[in-house]
């Protein structure tokens, strides 16, 4: 009898009225199916081999996977026999899991118990795994010898350190020895010079290439003139010639890559990695590596090469520019001072120049306009008419008006607005001991005598700057200064030096007094380095601007 429940389903009635209901999911601790088909059907479907044991170690079952992977293991093999090396050694060694090289795959397994004493192997092929770890990790590893190699290249501003660098930084990570070669700098010199470093070396060692040196080493021609073709590697067993650029013990060189550096100026040398025989050749991604190396070698090079140049034209400069030593002048004791404000180059916009003359000295202290190279072009420019125009006019105000003219006569003088401002003096011997000394200012700012006293005063000159005007006008003062008096001329840098507290004051007019006040009656070389001790104190390591100071004196007698 069946009754019918309020679903609408039907039912079969037990005892007492109750409805007897089938579970909804069979019971996890139920019976399995007893299907010897469906078991192998499901063990076939895995991805993993599957290989059981009995107690005793034999193989009882293996899946399609485990026919695939393992195909010494059949129903009946004793695991601990040998036939698959991984699995014997796990065995004998009471080892729950292997990982090893089968017949070229990578396998891992691992041993689960089952009932009865016997054991399931799941066995994973994991080759394609492997070879993505060990594909991320070596780019991981060029990309960090990319990185370093950039750091120390990027660092080195000298031709022959970042020579060096290239040669060092391949071993042995690229190769057991790099060879640079490479043209030196200086012109007509086209002789290939070579720099090796191997590994095992205490460090890199040069020479002169022999003309066999070239053409024994297939690309390295092609890589010298610049070449574009790609690296590759070269498998010849007569590479002798070689011989006589690598070490004694090195043996017979294996694989040989020549890789081209090239630079924006044209080829910076070639590379030559060299494995010895025996170490894995070059493969493509070794040649990438050696290329991409190789081409920032060559920028590194090319760019050490520009700063060498230009290091060399700026000591030029600097040598023609800086403030000339002193010549002695009879009866006149002087000194000078000079900062420029340029951190690299010790070149400015602010200058002095002493010439002696029949009767004395004729001076010159100037200021022009700007600061760094463009006002040091300037500065050559003034000190170079006045000592053209110094052989034809001695007296200040007419020598000024002179370099004014030439200033402003020179090429595009007034689409650049250069000009300077200029003090030019002239000394003579007094009746008293002391000097005589004429000055002509072109908008400077005036310079300050030191009395015997201590008292300081200031000889007002005027005058407009020198090169800005055609038809500027300038005046002359004339300034006695007894025996033991001093004449300062400065240019604004130390006057408007900001430092202090808050590095923003200026160092002012009446500080410079100040500080000229108590050192009365000393010799200008002391004097001067007094106030370059003091403004650089103020300073505090601050920038500034170009600083120069001139101190004259009537000279003490013998």
């Amino acid at each position: 009898m069946t009754k019918t429940h309020r679903d609408g389903h039907a039912g079969p009635v037990s005892g007492g009225g109750q409805v007897s209901r089938a579970p909804a999911h069979p019971s996890p601790d139920g019976p399995l199916p007893a299907d010897p088909q469906l078991a192998r059907e499901l063990l076939d479907g895995l991805a993993e081999a599957v290989v059981t044991t009995d107690r005793a170690g034999r193989v009882t079952l293996v899946n399609a996977m485990a026919g695939q992977l393992l195909p010494e293991l059949t129903p009946g093999t004793d695991l601990a026999g040998g036939t698959v090396p991984a699995l014997a050694r796990a065995v004998t060694g009471d080892a729950a899991t292997f990982d090893a090289e089968h017949r070229g795959r990578r396998l891992r397994g691992v041993c689960r118990p089952l009932a009865g004493g016997g054991c399931a192997w799941y066995v994973r092929d994991v080759t394609d795994e492997h070879a993505r770890t060990d594909a991320l990790l070596a780019e991981r590893s060029r990309t960090a010898f990319l990185a370093r190699a950039g750091s120390r290249l990027g660092l080195s501003l000298h031709r022959e350190q970042t020579l060096r660098s290239t040669v060092t930084l391949p071993v042995p990570y690229l190769a057991d020895a790099a060879l640079v070669v490479h043209r030196p700098p200086q012109p007509g010199e086209d002789v290939p010079h070579w720099l090796r470093y191997a590994d095992g070396d205490p460090g890199p060692v040069g020479g002169v290439a022999d003309p066999e040196l070239t053409g024994a080493v297939p690309g390295l021609v092609e890589a010298l003139s610049g070449a574009t073709t790609d690296p590759s590697p070269w498998l010849d067993a007569e590479l002798a010639d070689l011989d006589a650029v690598l070490p004694p013990e090195f043996g017979r060189p294996g694989t040989v890559l020549i890789s081209p550096m090239p630079s924006a100026g044209g080829p910076a040398g070639a590379l030559v990695l060299v494995r010895r025989v025996g170490r894995p050749g070059f493969d493509q991604r070794d040649i990438e590596l050696a290329r991409e190396f190789a081409a920032r070698a060559g920028s590194a090079v090319a760019a050490a090469e520009l700063y060498g140049e230009q290091a060399h034209l700026a000591r030029v400069l600097q040598h023609s520019l800086l403030p000339p030593e002193l010549p002695p002048v009879p009866g006149v004791t002087l000194a000078g001072g000079y900062r420029s404000a340029g951190d690299s180059l010790r070149i400015g916009g602010d200058f002095y120049e002493v010439f002696p003359t029949a009767t004395g000295a004729l001076f010159a202290l100037g200021d022009v306009c700007g600061k760094g190279v463009g006002a040091a072009v300037l500065t050559g420019r003034v000190r170079q008419s006045l000592q053209t125009l110094r052989l034809v006019e001695q007296r200040p105000r007419e020598l000024v008006a002179l370099l004014n003219r030439a200033l402003f006569d020179s090429p595009d003088a007034a689409r650049r607005s250069q000009f300077t401002t200029l003090l030019l003096g002239s000394t003579e011997p007094g009746a008293d001991g002391g000097l005589r000394v004429r000055i002509a200012g072109g908008g400077h700012p005036s310079p300050l005598v030191v009395r015997a006293d201590g008292s300081i005063v200031e000889a007002r000159v005027g005058g407009m700057p020198i090169g800005a005007f055609a038809s500027a006008t300038f005046v002359e003062v004339e300034v006695r200064l007894a025996p033991g008096e001093l004449l300062l001329a400065y240019t604004d840098g130390v006057t408007e030096a900001r430092g202090g507290a808050a590095a923003v004051e200026m160092f002012g007019e009446q500080r410079l007094r100040q500080a000229l006040a108590t050192v009365a009656g000393l010799p200008p070389a002391a004097v001067v380095d007094w106030l370059l001790q003091l403004v650089d104190e103020w300073l505090d390591g601050e920038s500034h601007d170009d600083i120069a100071m001139l101190a004259v004196r009537a000279a003490d007698p013998a």
